[in-house]
């Protein structure tokens, strides 16, 4: 009976952990940028953004079960297998992860702004330092990946419910967005890359992967678990960025010109009144906090395995990473819409460097992978994502400065 007992309370324990995996990364990648960047192509592109959407969720999920085989059957964070492949490229790996971090979470602190703006009409400088409070106090608490975990499945939920709602009311017309989805009218490259750098870019590639090394859950007779997590993961943010979508086209599709200061906001409030502003708020804050979060965990993943000492002091590199983008994002007098959408970008360029490390292991290191013998299907699906992330990276190079510009 114990031993049953034992085994149980295991295989729930085993649950919990991948679920708050799989969340971690699908809301680290549904944040403010997420919103915002579906919102201004959305506006931009009408119906034909169904395109976008579709590519980079199918890109989306050829990158994320790669990375989360790779390193979770290895049991190893992605900066460590690249300083086994080539000494000294994990630290080049993490410090670009960490920069891009930077960057996407002051663009995070900045939603989390737009939305206590929405909710309470709070100063965008208070809503952002009131929320990176929030943020420092649950990785100071005494169990902290345990709240962690269930706060960003909580929160998840809550995002997908509230802008399914929305979605609803606004009336959109699918069918022209199921036409546009295959035949569109128009091929936007940096909307394309800046969705994949906005969902599967820069931390966020490694969040739910990372997760599961800190837990243990790793190891080649985890594999089938793993896949599934990372599909799950991947699934769920793709239906995020649909039903947001959706919710956006009916109301542009009506002919409503969107305000520039908070376009999704705007929308939300066409498509249900003070009800839907106040609903735009609550999911633009839970997308915020979240992707804080998210972003802080993975970021500071990256530099702990470096030093004893750093691990050690682990959850005080995380208030520092919270910090000092709440500082940035105080001191920079950009609008918190522009930050949103180079952040995706951003990240987009980053993407092919660790990505093709980690594809690297799996072509020519399987020793790093315990004698795994990586399937051969996902080995091709892999370096065909690899090589797209490339050119729609070098094909947004001009978008990227004209949005700094």
């Amino acid at each position: 009976m114990g031993s049953d007992t034992t085994a149980s309370t295991k295989a729930a324990a085993t649950r919990s952990t991948l679920l708050g995996a799989v969340f971690l990364m699908a809301t680290s990648a549904v944040g403010p940028g997420f919103i915002t960047q579906t919102t201004q192509f959305t506006v931009q592109l009408g119906a034909a953004f169904a395109f976008a959407i579709v590519l980079s969720i199918l890109l989306d999920i050829a990158v994320q079960l790669n990375v989360w085989r790779v390193i979770g059957v290895s049991g190893t964070r992605a900066q460590d297998l690249g300083n086994r492949v080539l000494p000294g490229l994990g630290y080049v790996m993490a410090a670009l992860v960490v920069f891009g971090g930077l960057v996407f979470n002051v663009g995070n602190i900045g939603g989390t702004s737009l939305g206590l703006d929405a909710l309470f009409g709070l100063d965008a400088k208070i809503g952002g330092a009131v929320s990176a409070v929030i943020a420092i106090a649950i990785f100071l608490s005494k169990r902290a990946g345990l709240a962690m975990d269930r706060l960003v499945v909580v929160l998840g939920v809550a995002m997908i419910a509230l802008t399914t709602y929305v979605a609803i009311v606004s009336d959109p017309p699918v069918g022209a967005a199921l036409r546009q989805a295959v035949l569109p009218d128009e091929i936007n490259f940096l909307a394309i890359t800046t969705l994949v750098g906005g969902t599967v870019g820069g931390y966020i590639t490694y969040a739910g992967a990372h997760r599961l090394v800190d837990t243990g859950v790793t190891g080649p007779d985890r594999v089938a678990e793993i896949s599934r997590s990372s599909i799950i993961s991947m699934v769920l943010t793709g239906v995020m960025r649909m039903v947001l979508f959706l919710a956006l086209l009916g109301v542009v599709a009506g002919g409503v010109t969107l305000a520039t200061q908070n376009p999704t906001a705007d929308a939300f409030q066409h498509a249900a009144g003070a009800v839907g502003l106040r609903l735009f708020g609550m999911i633009l804050w839970a997308a915020g906090i979240t992707s804080v979060i998210g972003a802080a965990y993975t970021s500071v993943s990256f530099v702990v395995t470096f030093s004893p000492t750093l691990e050690r002091f682990r959850s005080w590199l995380v208030v520092g990473f919270i910090g000092l983008s709440t500082a940035v994002f105080l001191l920079l007098n950009q609008a918190p819409t522009t930050l949103l959408v180079l952040a995706g970008a951003l990240n987009g360029l980053i993407l092919p460097v660790g990505f093709g490390v980690l594809m690297w292991v799996a072509l020519r290191r399987q020793d790093l992978l315990g004698g795994y013998r990586y399937p051969r299907w996902l080995l091709v699906l892999g370096v065909a994502a690899w090589l797209l992330t490339l050119y729609l990276g070098a094909n947004s190079l001009g978008g990227i400065a004209a949005l700094w510009t």
